[in-house]
């Protein structure tokens, strides 16, 4: 369903179902049992000003009934944010797309306490393209070839290739060079299959029994010698000399959450500095210093405008592997 209010501040307008029925009167006697104890003034203030609408933009008043409407639209009020100290790069812009580097540690669409600081709401402000939306996501921590639909007329068209899985994606990740402690040998390149499972209210994804539904081919592509032993986190500690490490190259035949991570980390290959997997750790403030070691290095397909193949490769390199480049 449309918005009948345009982006504002490069962020939609949020979207609310009213109940069909209940103990409130009104929309606003909803909205300030809903939120009245966080700002009640505020929200009276916006339904005197008119900026609480219905379908067509229809604005709602403190008196309007609750089954008037089913669906309402309001701007919500966004608390200030501390810049992420990190820069998108832009790959490739014409009428249809928008092909970006994103780093590490921004997330590709607003949620949670990250608005005004996710990729696509800088480079909606940045570029003036308020229908600019993500054709697919990287995770907060990944970074990497991003591409965006800057048309809507044509949008349609971009997204059939990824539900038909008309896209091949290629990552690149740094691990340990061999499986950790009690992990079997692995001869590659291998591929990776299994059943996996993400619910909203856990914050991993799992294994499960049964028909498997995301495959990873990996490959071993280089290793180096790592810094301190046993330093990053998601590699095994050896505890004498530096630690061997290794690039890998990743392609993923289906797009689960986490699945890259996940993927690694049961052959015993946790990414470098990894929070999540093999091990959770304790939540901390971003580290700048240690980004997770896997990039979204190319995608390509056949452009569904131009009947041509295309391809789009990061520029960015894992900040592991750039320290052993001269």
């Amino acid at each position: 369903m449309q918005s009948p209010l345009p982006v504002r501040d490069g962020v939609n307008a949020t979207r609310l179902r009213l109940p069909d029925e209940g103990p409130w009167d009104t929309a606003l006697d909803y909205m300030m049992h809903r939120w009245g104890h966080i700002d009640p003034q505020g929200i009276e203030d916006r339904f005197d000003a008119g900026e609480i609408v219905g379908e067509g933009g229809i604005p709602l008043d403190r008196a309007t009934r609750l089954a008037d409407h089913t669906f309402i639209w309001y701007y919500r009020t966004l608390p200030p944010e501390t810049r992420i100290p990190v820069e998108l790069d832009i790959l490739h812009q014409d009428e249809h797309l928008l092909v970006v580097d994103k780093p590490h540690f921004l997330p590709t669409t607003p949620g949670g306490t990250y608005i005004q600081e996710s990729a696509l709401v800088r480079l909606r402000n940045q570029l003036d393209l308020p229908d600019l939306i993500p054709m697919h996501r990287l995770d907060r921590m990944t970074a990497g070839v991003l591409l965006l639909s800057t048309n809507p007329e044509t949008r349609g068209r971009y997204q059939v290739l990824f539900e038909k899985r008309q896209v091949q994606k290629e990552y690149e990740c740094v691990s340990a060079a061999e499986p950790g402690p009690g992990y079997p040998a692995v001869d590659f390149p291998v591929v990776v299959r299994n059943r996996m499972t993400k619910s909203r209210s856990y914050l991993l994804a799992e294994v499960i029994d049964g028909e498997p539904n995301a495959e990873t081919r990996i490959e071993r592509l280089e290793t180096f010698d790592g810094g301190t032993p046993g330093g990053a986190a998601g590699t095994p500690a050896t505890g004498n000399g530096p630690q061997r490490l290794a690039r890998y190259r990743l392609e993923p035949h289906s797009g689960k959450t986490h699945q890259l991570r996940v993927h690694m980390a049961s052959l015993g290959l946790g990414i470098v500095n990894d929070a999540f997997y093999p091990d959770l750790l304790d939540k901390a403030p971003d580290d700048y210093t240690k980004p997770l070691q896997l990039l979204a290095r190319g995608i390509r397909f056949v452009d569904p405008i131009s009947q041509k193949p295309v391809e789009y490769r990061s520029r960015l390199e894992l900040s592991e592997v750039a320290r052993t480049r001269p």
